[in-house]
Order: C-alpha cells, then sequence, then structure tokens
C-alpha cells in the first residue's frame, strides 16, 4: 500500500535527518526512482522534505522540523505497539488514543485520509467469543510491573487451592484472547494465566532476568511442548501427497506441520505420515475431514473412522424413490470437529 511506504519514508528521513535515495530504496524494498516520486508527492502534500541532486546532495529535512512522533512518551509508544484490544485490556486506552492523535497531526493530508479509511473499515477484536473484555485489575498492576522491571509477589490459583509465589515478571502474551504472565520462579521461567491471579503486590526489587532470555523463543518453546504432551498418540497415516494442506489445516499445530514435511513417498502419489494425536477420538473427528486419508496404526482409530464412515454412508443413502428418510445414531464418541483442550 503506497500510503504505508509513504509514512515508512518520511520517519526514515526524519530518523536520519539525511540520507540518499538509493539507501532509502534499500531500506523500503523499491526502486530509487519510485523514492524521489514518493518524495514529490510527500512534498506536494506538504512534508518538510528537500533533495538535492548530484555529488554531496541527497534526501533531507527542514532543520527546525520536529514531528509529533517525537513527543510520544513512552506509555504512548508502548501503547502503539500494543494496539487497540491489548493496550484497552492492559489500562492504556486513553494514552493510546492520545498517540494516535498525535501521530496523525504529523502525517500529510493524504496519508491522514488513508488512516482514516482504515479506522472505519477495521476492526480488531483481540477478545475470545462470547467472553467479556478481560477486566484490568491484576492484569494492570502485572502490566507495570513487567515495564518497571519489579519483582512480584502473587497469590495464584491452582486448581482448588491457592499458591503464593514470588515472581520475576518477564512478560506478557495474549493467546486467543487470553493474557499470560511469563515470570521466573527460583530462576526459572514458568507460564501463568493471569485470571487466575488473585492478588499482586509489586515488590520494590528489581528483576533478576534468565541470562540470554528471550519471549519469543520461549513461548514458541512452551506452545510446542504444550502441543507434544498432549499427542500422546501414535497414528500412521497414508493418505495423497495433494492433500497435505488439507492434514495440516485440520489438525493443527506445528508438530503435524513439521510430520507432512517428513512425509514418506508410497506409490501411486501417496505418502505416510506418522506423528501424534490428541486421542482416538480427537484424532476421528479431525480425520474425517480429510480427504483420502487411511488410518494404518493404531486399529482402535482405523476401526473408529470404518464405523464413522458407515454412518455417513448409510444417512446419506439414496432409494429408488428418493432421499432415505431413516436416520442413523451416530457410533459412540461422535462430536464436533476441531474439539481440543484449552489451555
Amino acid at each position: 500500500m503506497r500510503s504505508s511506504r509513504l509514512v515508512a519514508l518520511l520517519l526514515c528521513v526524519q530518523r536520519d535527518r539525511r540520507t540518499t535515495a538509493p539507501a532509502l530504496a534499500a531500506e523500503l524494498g523499491v526502486s530509487v526512482r519510485t523514492v524521489y516520486r514518493d518524495v514529490a508527492a510527500l512534498q506536494l502534500a506538504g512534508a518538510p522534505l528537500y533533495a538535492v541532486q548530484g555529488a554531496g546532495g541527497g534526501i533531507g529535512i527542514v532543520d527546525r522540523w520536529r514531528s509529533p512522533v517525537e513527543g510520544l512518551s513512552p506509555d504512548e509508544v508502548t501503547a502503539l505497539g500494543l494496539g487497540g484490544g491489548a493496550a484497552a485490556d492492559l489500562g492504556l486506552g486513553a494514552v493510546l488514543a492520545v498517540a494516535r492523535s498525535k501521530l496523525r497531526s504529523g502525517l500529510p493530508a493524504r496519508v491522514q485520509a488513508q488512516l482514516d479509511v482504515v479506522n472505519e473499515r477495521v476492526l480488531l477484536d483481540t477478545t475470545g467469543w462470547f467472553r467479556p473484555a478481560a477486566p484490568e485489575g491484576a492484569l494492570g498492576d502485572l502490566a507495570r510491573a513487567v515495564w518497571t522491571g519489579r519483582r512480584v509477589d502473587v497469590r495464584y490459583r491452582r486448581a482448588e487451592r491457592s499458591v503464593a509465589r514470588r515472581l520475576d515478571p518477564l512478560g506478557l502474551v495474549l493467546k486467543a484472547g487470553r493474557w499470560y504472565l511469563v515470570a521466573a520462579h527460583r530462576g526459572a521461567p514458568r507460564t501463568y494465566r493471569t485470571a487466575r491471579v488473585e492478588a499482586v503486590t509489586v515488590r520494590a526489587e528489581a528483576v533478576v532476568r534468565p541470562a540470554g532470555f528471550d519471549l519469543h523463543r520461549y513461548w514458541q518453546d512452551a506452545a510446542d511442548a504444550f502441543d507434544a504432551d498432549l499427542r500422546r498418540v501414535r497414528v500412521r497415516l497414508a493418505l495423497p501427497a495433494a492433500n497435505l494442506p488439507d492434514l495440516v489445516r485440520h489438525v493443527p499445530g506445528r508438530l503435524t506441520a513439521a510430520a507432512a514435511q517428513d512425509a514418506v513417498a508410497l506409490p501411486g502419489g501417496r505418502v505416510e505420515v506418522r506423528l501424534g494425536v490428541e486421542g482416538v477420538d480427537v484424532a476421528a473427528d479431525q480425520l474425517c475431514a480429510v480427504p483420502g486419508v487411511e488410518v494404518l496404526d493404531p486399529p482402535e482409530l482405523r476401526e473408529l473412522l470404518r464405523e464413522r464412515g458407515e454412518h455417513l454412508a448409510r444417512a446419506h443413502r439414496r432409494t429408488g424413490t428418493g432421499l432415505t428418510t431413516a436416520t442413523a445414531a451416530p457410533p459412540a464418541g461422535f462430536r464436533d470437529p476441531g474439539t481440543r483442550r484449552s489451555r
């Protein structure tokens, strides 16, 4: 989208104060000619840019001009980075509104108009279906501890009892409408549902971060470990190679995608896939939606799919006078596809 490129170009020049068209072209992934066209468009829109041709020339911004972006507070920058739903959950909704106003005021009129169109036509809703937005409560206190790098004492609900924990908050993760705190307990990173935190006391001492800790890598590893812990039943499948994307779609997760990449070729354009599944019933629900799949092992999953196939065949059998009116009871354990334990 050209409007986003114009904003990026303006911010790049503002950052460097003076640069060259080739440098901007390399950073933005466009041609030098496109850079000059964009600079001309920004100048027509009133942006204080200038371009000087020849040796020693370049593209710059007038010395005394300052973008409102430079006046953003740390909280405003944080709110912009989080976006609407997450900022509201963390008690930064009003701060985000101010930050957006500052950012918008420093953009050319044409780009402002494009932002208005986006705001009118695109809505990002991060809350889960049929769940109210999470109250700030403990989440707001935990967020402040994360921003300021302070230890916390919490009461955390586990099953039928509450436990006391002294934690080093390392980061917050929003996953499928639910917030999680990643924090070190006795030096080891752990994951905690913020909705289960019953009380928070922010302490004076600073957080001790484990050496080399990376929130993104930790979360991906934790998600993979959680997925692997659920997949305790090993299965062997055969299916047309062209239908591997269907398998990945209906048995979701990175582990399925990895298993599909390791598929072994069979005669006739088919492949064999070995992967873990959550259980026989869940696997049957998921695999019913994969065209051409055949279960090679275990026998109980193969038998369950056979029963469900026969049930569907009976329910859709045609008679000489039209569709049959008889309805057969579904096999035992039948449930909606996609059922999966939540974290």
